[in-house]
Parts: C-alpha cells; structure tokens; sequence
C-alpha cells in the first residue's frame, strides 16, 4: 500500500508527508560545505520533498535555506513548484523573564531576512521553562505578526500536553505541534494526539530514525562507547535507554531487518514507514544530510504494506519496553537528568 504523499494541515495549505530536516546542517554533525548542501535540498525538492524545516538557532542554517531559494526561484522561473519553510522561534532561555513583544518581532524579522522571504510559511515556537510567565503572551504576538502577513501559520515544538492546552484555550490558532516520534518513542501518541485531534493540530513528526540508529552498522554489534561521532547519535543513544537498553533496542533491530529483507530495503526505511502510518502523524521531518539518503527515503513512501504480524510484533516489543514515560519532552525538560545535560548542550551550542 502506497502511503499519502501530501497533506493538508491548514485551509490552502498543503505539505509533503516527508520534510527535509536542517539541525543536521547547523554544527555538530560533520563540516558542512554550503555549495554541495544546496544542491543536495535542490535534488530532494526536484523529488517532490518541497518542505524544508529549520530554526533560528540552527546556526547558519536558515541563511542556507535561503541561498536555496534564491536559486531555486532563478533556476525554476516563475512556475517553479511552491516550497514551504518551516522554521522555528526560541528565544534565549536567559532573556525569558524579560521578553518583550518586539523581541518576538524583532526574532520574527531576522528569519525572514534571513530566508529572504515576504512570508514565513510556519513559524514553530518553543518555550524553555515553563516556570518563566509569558509564554502564552509570546504566542499571541506571533498571532499578530500573522495578521500582519510576517508569517502564514504559527506552530509550536516540544510543548506538553497542558500547556499546549493553555495554549489553545487562549485562543492562539496553533496548526501544527513538532514532536519526537519513533519506533522508541510514543509519548506524542498518548494524550497529545488526543488533545491535537480534538482541536485540529497536526502532529509533525521528527527522531524516526533515532539520530542514524535505525541502519544496518548497529544491527548486531557491541553497544557503543563514547564519545559517540554526532549529536544526533548522543541524543538518540539516551532515548534507546530510556526504551530498554541496547539489547532490547537489538531485539527491534532483529524484526526490522526481518522486515527490510522481505521488501528489500532497509531498517530505516521501515522506521521511517512506521512512523508515516501512525494516523495521527501529518508529515515527518527526516534528518538527511545529504542527498545520498534520497532514494531510501523516498522508499518510504512505497513500501508494501506491514503485515497484520508484522504490526502486532512490533506492538508487542513496544509494549514490553519500559519506556520513555511521561509527555512530550518532559524527559528532555529535567534539568538534573541526562536528557536536560543534552538540552542544554544543544541550547549552548546551536
């Protein structure tokens, strides 16, 4: 069965069901050469992935997106295919307590220069402590800038449940909420896609390939030691503890190499297919650093169906996993845990 390739998560606002990740550009990951990363987001938009994500902390990387555009639009002429720029707005978690509406303006303004865009298509928010006040006030003033035509939908990242909650009830007209989702991770898919459901939220799914970890160089060998290459690895490294363990993680691994030898293609392919069929997952970010990756992640979308034993296997691993527990980014909000050392790493060093 051929999954949906597009989907529609606002009134006249379309996106493909995969999204070309950019943390993966910002540092972090390996040097980065600009030429061939805007070549490689020119293949994966020729492939129909026109949806590209990104934050304002990301550094360097909203400017990359915008070279692309700028290129894409010379190369394309004036019918070339739309491309859609989700990119996020966090403010520094120092500057919460006194943050001001112009300063949401002013994070607003630099994107957009940055991208060089009359419109940010999605702009995502994220709040670091929600013991600072202001949050709510925050998202209201990127209510107002799209009013205004600064942006064309407002999203958020990371929320938990309640205080997106507050969030809705405040009346700010949130369309999409990105979260981590993966075979080892199914908060998301508890009471948020409840809530989200209820109040038409679409779910934006990133982490299904847990940072590189679904892929055939970790399929039987030694849990590795650190230090660990990549960020993405240190990050999703902690995640498969929270799931069990490496030998758990190993026993997934086991099914889903049974699972890609039966299509022929590859355990991240089916990740990311698993991922793609949850029905309450609208779209789902791939962290592709370059083009290389193309092909397997466009297999995603063609695969044939899981079989009714497949899925119940894999309910089954899922079910018998100790974890992660707790909402959406709660494990990452703990300030004395592993995963709050990580957030705080990422904050510094985005």
């Amino acid at each position: 069965m051929i999954a949906r390739r597009s989907t529609t998560i606002a009134p006249g606002y379309d996106i493909p069901r995969l999204i070309k990740g950019g943390w993966q550009l910002a540092g972090g990951h390996g040097a980065i050469d600009e030429a061939t990363a805007i070549a490689d987001m020119q293949a994966f938009a020729t492939a129909g992935i026109t949806a590209f994500d990104c934050a304002d902390i990301y550094t360097g990387v909203e400017a990359l997106i915008g070279q692309f555009l700028h290129r894409w639009r010379r190369e394309q002429g004036p019918n070339a295919p739309a491309i859609r720029v989700h990119t996020k707005c966090v403010p520094d978690l120092d500057r919460l307590a006194s943050l001001q509406p112009t300063d949401i303006t002013q994070l607003v303004e630099r994107s957009r220069s940055r991208l060089g865009v009359d419109a940010i298509d999605l702009v995502q928010f994220h709040w670091w402590d929600y013991a600072i006040p202001g949050m709510i006030e925050a998202m209201q003033q990127l209510a107002t800038l799209r009013s205004e035509g600064l942006l064309r939908e407002v999203g958020v990242t990371n929320m938990d449940t309640p205080h997106l909650s507050a969030l809705l009830d405040a009346g700010v007209p949130i369309v999409t909420h990105q979260v981590q989702v993966s075979l080892l991770d199914r908060r998301a898919l508890r009471d948020m896609a409840t809530l989200c459901r209820a109040h038409g939220v679409s779910l934006l799914a990133y982490g299904a390939l847990a940072g590189g970890f679904f892929h055939e160089r970790w399929h039987g060998v030694a849990a590795p030691s650190e230090p660990l290459e990549n960020r993405s690895l240190v990050k999703y490294r902690l995640m498969i503890d929270e799931f069990g363990g490496w030998d758990r993680f190993q026993a997934l691994l086991d099914l889903l190499q049974q699972m890609a030898a039966a299509r022929d293609t590859t355990i991240g392919t089916i990740a990311l297919r698993a991922v793609l069929d949850e029905p309450d997952v609208a779209a789902v970010i791939v962290g592709a650093r370059h083009a290389g990756h193309l092909p397997a992640t466009l297999a995603a979308l063609t695969l044939p169906a899981f079989t009714p034993a497949e899925r119940a296997a894999l309910t089954a691993l899922q079910q018998d996993a100790p974890g992660p527990e707790g909402d959406v980014y709660t494990l990452e909000r703990d300030r004395h845990g592993r995963h709050g050392a990580i957030m705080r790493y990422n904050l510094n060093r985005s």
